[in-house]
């Protein structure tokens, strides 16, 4: 038995949307009628390939949030005594976004023809990760399932409460940025034109100022749309550029470098592969194994090749401590917990340590950056405003004076 995403008409002629489990298209269709609905479109909702939408124009990949909440039904329920396909349907009729319910439908079809969860997860890799459904698997095989649900549903809560947390606190300075551009480009293209008109009739020599303030805001009016085009093909160009292999390593190693910029990445990718190394290990996962798929989720490119190295030295026998400190940019505190963690036999939970204090590290820096940046971002926007006015103004007191 398959689940299967379906489109129909009820008898008002209105569309409705679903999730249906049946043998087979005809018999979902045959279903379908039974309930007086007139089926248009019917597709099995286990999709091979992950796509970010389908036919049906609802997305094959969850949020973070979702993911969080769905990972903790789940433990909650496989560790109340459900088996999984029973703690799927229910988590499926929990949710109430479609594309959940038919994702998570699909995964318990998957179920239900005889596959582990883990390998059900695996049809979906937009939304489950190699960590998840590695961590997923180690319960599996070491019977202890709901358990390692329940860390991994903390694990992915705390990953996106982090990342919450900096969107939030970026929201503002973004705001104000916006804003203060939108309303320098209104008064450069609406309201100085105006201006400008009445202070060239006064026909005497006007300041640099105001001569500046009239040749940016002529630029800005009769060519707004070229300075939109060199804005466009700037970003994509750069993004095209770091999409290449080989200048995307050259600077995520330029990156890690820098004075500060440096330091948050080291950081962050600090706490992520420290985070996603405790909880597979702590899971039963090879370490050897499980630093291969923590190194996956690191984002800079020669920081996970350097990880990479450091794996090839623990399978060779070297420890974990000294295979990091060949990396070159982990911070001392996070070797000297990861050597007192292997001494002490506690290894994934000085990992979990460090990945915390490396978090609110990177959490503390970010803060700081963006309360420094709204008063400078209120200074340049006052500076801005102040050059138009003085512009405008200094031309009407010469003529005072000159009278």
């Amino acid at each position: 038995m398959a689940a299967f995403e379906y489109i129909a008409l009820d008898t008002r002629g209105k569309q409705q949307k679903g999730v249906l489990e049946a043998d087979s298209v005809r018999q979902i269709r045959q279903l379908l009628r039974d309930q007086n609905l007139v089926p248009l479109e019917v597709d099995i909702a286990a999709a091979r390939k992950d796509k970010t939408s389908v036919g049906f124009g609802m997305s094959r990949r969850i949020g973070a949030l979702d993911r969080v909440l769905l990972t903790r039904q789940l433990a909650t329920l496989i560790g109340a005594g459900l088996p999984i396909e029973e703690a799927l349907q229910a988590v499926a009729q929990q949710s109430e976004k479609q594309h959940v319910n038919a994702l998570v439908m699909g995964i318990r079809s998957k179920v239900l023809e005889g596959h582990s969860l883990a390998s059900s997860l695996a049809e979906y890799p937009g939304s489950f990760s190699d960590m998840y459904k590695s961590t997923v698997a180690a319960g599996e095989q070491s019977g202890y399932l709901d358990k390692v649900l329940e860390n991994l549903a903390n694990y992915t809560e705390s990953q996106f409460e982090s990342r919450r947390n900096v969107e939030m606190a970026l929201l503002y300075p973004v705001v104000l940025t916006v804003l203060a551009f939108f309303i320098v480009g209104a008064l450069m293209i609406y309201v100085v034109p105006d201006m400008v008109a009445v202070l060239e009739g006064m026909g005497q020599e006007l300041p640099l100022s105001t001569r500046i303030l009239i040749g940016s805001s002529e630029i800005a009016r009769d060519y707004w749309w070229a300075i939109a085009i060199v804005i466009v093909g700037a970003v994509t160009g750069v993004r095209w550029l770091l999409e290449q292999p080989a200048i995307r390593l050259t600077w995520d190693r330029q990156k890690l470098a820098l004075p500060l910029a440096g330091r948050i990445s080291r950081s962050s990718n600090a706490a992520r592969y420290a985070n996603t190394l405790s909880i597979l290990s702590g899971s039963g996962v090879p370490l050897v194994e499980a630093m291969n798929i923590a190194a996956e989720v690191v984002s800079n490119s020669w920081l996970r090749r350097r990880l990479g190295d450091a794996t090839q030295r623990v399978s060779e026998g070297s420890s974990l401590r000294v295979a990091l400190e060949t990396v070159g940019y982990f911070p001392p505190m996070f070797l000297h917990m990861v050597a007192s963690g292997e001494a002490s036999g506690q290894l994934d939970a000085m990992l979990d340590r460090v990945a915390t204090y490396q978090q609110a590290e990177v959490e503390r820096i970010v803060t700081t950056l963006i309360r420094l940046f709204e008063p400078m971002m209120l200074l340049v926007m006052g500076g801005l405003v102040m050059f138009i006015v003085m512009a405008i103004l200094l031309p009407i007191l010469n003529m005072n004076t000159l009278i």
